[in-house]
C-alpha cells in the first residue's frame, strides 16, 4: 500500500491507558482513529478474515458496499486471498445498493465495479453473490426488492462507507428507521455527485436506485462503517456524536448493539477527541497545541486573546493548560505574540531585515521559488494572492502543473475554441470536433484526440494567468502532465515511479529554495493528495540520493477553494490588500473553461473565485476578532519542513 502523508504532530489527547469508556465518551458509536485510510482498512480486514475463518458451521454472510472508500480495504483482501491467508469459498456477499434502470455490464454500475474491484480477484463462487438487479422490470421491480430484503437480512457482518451528508447506501436524507429494500429517487445533490462517473452529464446519470433500507441494516449481526479523508469530517461527527436524525440516515445506526467507525485522522478532525481534546482528557501541551486551545476558547468565549481571564480557562475545561503552561495572562501574551509573528508580507522573507520572528529567513534572497498545483488553476485560487506577492518582490517563481485536467472542460467549451479559431481564419474543424464529441461513450474513456484539446485550453489559460503576475509562461510555467491521470476518465491510473520521476527532473533543475503543495486530505485518492504525496516521495528519493540542495529547502502547504488550515496550525499568514484580491480574481478568471462550473466537493454552487475569496476574508475576520490587525483578506500556509 502507498504511504499517505500525514499533518506533523502537534500535541493533542493522550490516549495511552485512557480507559475506552472516557476516549469514547462524547461518541454514540465508538470511533476508531488512525493516521490513513491503509492501517484502518488492514484492521478492517483482520476483522473480517477473523470473522470468516471463525464461522463454523454455513456460509459466512458478508453484506459490503461500492465506492472510493473500500478501495483499499478490497486491495487488501484481494492480497490475502492470493497469499492463501483467506478463502471466500465459504462466503455469501451481499451489496447493498445498484442504480435502477441500468444494465449490470455498463462500467458504472455497481455490480461491475465491486466485481472489477474484489469479487474478481478471490475465489468466492458466483452462486454466493448477490447483487440487486438494475434491469428488473418496473411492474416486478417490487417484488424483487422484497424478496432481495429477506437475503439481505441477518447478516453477520455489513462493511459500508459513509456519504458526505451521512448517506449509507443510496438511503437519502429522509430514510427512517423503518426502510427496507426498495427503489429510491435520488436527490439532485447526489445526482450531482454521481455524475462524476458519467462525464459530468446529468442526462445520462440515473435518477433512481435500488437499496437495501436502514432496518434492513440494522437487521445485520454487526456493522462497521468507513470513512476517510476531511470532506467526509462534518458527517464523521454528526454520525458518530449527534442525534438521531433521518436527514443524516447513518445517525440512525446508533441504535445498533455491535456497530463501529473505523475513520482516518482528518475524517475524525471534527469529532471532539479532536477538535477540543481537552473536554476528554489529559493532553501534550506543545506550543501548537496551546495555540489551538486559546483559540478555540476565544472562539467560545466570543473574546479577543488579550481579554481572556483565569475564569475563562477555567469554565471551558482549560485547568490542566494553567497547571502544565502557566498563568492565563503569560499564555495569552505568548499566543498572541506566537499568533501575530505568523503574518508577513514578505513570503519569500524580507531582505536586510531581522528575521529572528519571521515566519521565512531573509536568506537567500532572491529566492527560487516552486508552486505545485494539481490542476492548472489551483495555483491562482488557493495561493493567488502570495502567488503575486513573491513574483512583485523579485523572487523566481515557478509553477509546475501536475495534471493536464482535461477531463474538466466540458465539451462545447472545446466546440466554442473550435468555432473561434474559424471565424479568425484558421481552418474549420468545428464539425470533425463535433463527430468526435458525438463519439464519446458514457462510462468510457474520451477520445485521445478530444483530450489533448482540452488540455491544450487549461494550458492556454495557466499560461495567461502566469502573464498576467509579470512572469515569463514560456521559462516559468511547467506542465508536467503526470501519467496517473491521464486515463480519460474520472478513474485515475495507480500513481507510479514514472510520476515521480517527472517531479524529480523538475526539482532537480530548479533546486527550489522554496516549495509550495496542495495541503487538502480529503480522500486519499482524490487528485490534489495524490499529486502532493508523489511530490513529496520525489523529494524524500532526493534526499535519500544526496542532492545537496534538499538540506535548505522549505515545503509550505496551502489549501484549496473550499476549506482552510485551521489557526492553530498556521504557520505563515499574507495579508492581501483590496487591489491584490481583484489581481487574483482576475488570474482565476483566466480559467475560463471553470466558470460556472459548480466546483467539486460539495453542493455550494458559487464559482471558484467566490469560494477563494469569501476563505481568505473569513480568515481575516477571524484573525481580527483574535485581537490582530484588521486586514481585506489572508492566505494561510503551514510549515511541512
Amino acid at each position: 500500500m502507498e504511504k499517505h502523508f500525514t499533518l506533523p504532530y502537534e500535541g493533542g489527547l493522550i490516549e495511552k491507558n485512557l480507559p475506552a469508556g472516557i476516549l469514547h465518551n462524547y461518541e454514540k458509536i465508538w470511533t476508531h482513529v488512525y493516521a490513513d485510510s491503509d492501517p484502518a482498512s488492514c484492521a478492517i480486514a483482520d476483522m473480517i478474515v477473523d470473522a470468516i475463518k471463525a464461522k463454523k458451521d454455513g456460509l459466512f454472510r458478508l453484506g459490503l458496499t461500492t465506492g472510493s472508500t473500500p478501495k483499499t480495504l478490497y486491495e487488501e483482501l484481494t492480497r490475502r486471498n492470493k497469499a492463501g491467508e483467506v478463502s471466500f469459498k465459504n462466503v455469501e456477499v451481499v451489496s447493498i445498493d445498484e442504480y435502477y434502470p441500468f444494465d449490470r455490464n455498463t462500467p458504472q454500475s455497481r455490480n461491475h465495479r465491486i466485481h472489477e474491484a474484489l469479487l474478481d480477484k478471490v475465489d468466492i463462487l458466483k452462486e454466493n453473490i448477490h447483487i440487486p438487479d438494475g434491469t428488473v422490470p418496473p411492474e416486478k421491480v417490487t417484488d424483487f426488492c422484497n424478496e432481495f430484503d429477506a437475503i439481505a437480512r441477518g447478516l453477520d457482518l455489513l462493511v459500508m462507507g459513509i456519504g458526505e451528508q451521512g448517506q449509507v447506501g443510496f438511503n437519502e436524507a429522509g430514510s427512517n428507521e423503518k426502510t427496507r429494500t426498495r427503489v429510491v429517487r435520488l436527490s439532485y445533490g447526489s445526482r450531482k455527485r454521481q455524475s462524476k462517473n458519467f462525464n459530468h452529464d446529468m442526462a445520462t446519470t440515473p435518477d433512481k436506485a435500488i437499496t437495501v433500507g436502514i432496518s434492513t441494516m440494522l437487521s445485520a449481526k454487526k456493522i462497521v462503517l468507513m470513512a476517510w479523508g476531511e470532506d467526509k469530517a462534518a458527517a464523521v461527527k454528526a454520525i458518530a456524536e449527534g442525534p438521531l436524525d433521518i436527514n443524516c440516515p447513518a445517525s440512525l445506526l446508533q441504535s445498533h448493539d455491535h456497530i463501529s467507525f473505523y475513520v482516518d485522522e482528518t475524517a475524525a478532525s471534527l469529532l471532539t477527541r479532536s477538535e477540543a481534546p481537552w473536554l476528554v482528557g489529559p493532553c501534550d501541551w506543545t506550543p501548537k497545541f496551546v495555540r489551538k486551545a486559546v483559540v478555540w476558547l476565544c472562539q467560545t468565549t466570543g473574546k479577543p486573546i488579550l481579554k481572556l481571564t483565569e475564569k475563562d480557562y477555567l469554565n471551558n475545561n482549560l485547568s490542566e493548560l494553567l497547571e502544565k503552561v502557566g498563568s492565563f495572562d503569560k499564555i495569552n501574551i505568548d499566543v498572541f505574540n506566537d499568533l501575530q509573528h505568523t503574518i508577513t508580507g514578505w513570503p519569500g522573507g524580507k531582505p536586510n531585515a531581522d528575521d529572528s520572528t519571521r515566519p521565512v529567513s531573509a536568506k537567500p534572497f532572491p529566492k527560487t521559488v516552486l508552486i505545485f498545483s494539481p490542476h492548472p488553476d489551483d495555483d491562482v485560487i488557493s495561493m493567488g494572492g502570495t502567488f503575486i506577492r513573491l513574483a512583485s518582490q523579485g523572487h523566481d517563481v515557478h509553477v509546475a502543473y501536475e495534471t493536464s485536467g482535461n477531463v474538466a472542460v466540458h465539451d462545447d467549451v472545446v466546440l466554442q475554441h473550435m468555432d473561434c479559431a474559424f471565424q479568425l481564419g484558421f481552418a474549420d474543424k468545428f464539425d470533425e470536433v463535433k463527430k468526435l464529441v458525438e463519439s464519446k461513450v458514457p462510462g468510457q474513456p474520451e477520445p485521445r484526440a478530444l483530450l489533448e484539446m482540452k488540455g491544450a485550453i487549461r494550458r492556454s489559460e495557466a499560461r495567461g494567468a502566469v502573464r498576467s503576475f509579470g512572469l515569463n509562461d514560456n521559462t516559468n510555467a511547467h506542465f508536467l502532465n503526470l501519467p496517473f491521470y491521464e486515463s480519460g476518465g474520472i478513474k485515475k491510473n495507480p500513481r507510479t515511479q514514472a510520476d515521480v520521476d517527472i517531479i524529480k527532473k523538475l526539482m532537480n533543475d530548479l533546486k527550489p529554495d522554496m516549495i509550495f503543495m496542495a495541503g487538502d486530505l480529503a480522500d486519499p485518492h482524490g487528485t490534489h493528495r495524490v499529486c502532493t504525496e508523489a511530490a513529496l516521495e520525489a523529494l524524500e528519493q532526493l534526499k535519500a540520493e544526496g542532492a545537496a540542495w534538499t538540506a535548505t529547502t522549505h515545503v509550505w502547504l496551502y489549501r484549496g477553494a473550499w476549506m482552510e488550515w485551521e489557526l492553530g496550525r498556521v504557520d505563515m499568514a499574507v495579508p492581501l490588500s483590496p487591489d491584490e484580491v481583484i489581481k487574483k480574481r482576475h488570474a482565476i478568471y483566466r480559467h475560463l473553461s471553470q466558470k460556472d462550473i459548480v466546483p467539486f466537493p460539495g453542493e455550494d454552487s458559487r464559482e471558484f473565485w467566490q469560494r477563494a475569496e469569501e476563505r481568505t476574508s473569513n480568515t481575516a475576520r477571524l484573525y481580527d476578532l483574535l485581537g490582530m490587525a484588521e486586514y481585506q483578506a489572508i492566505e494561510v500556509f503551514l510549515k511541512l519542513y
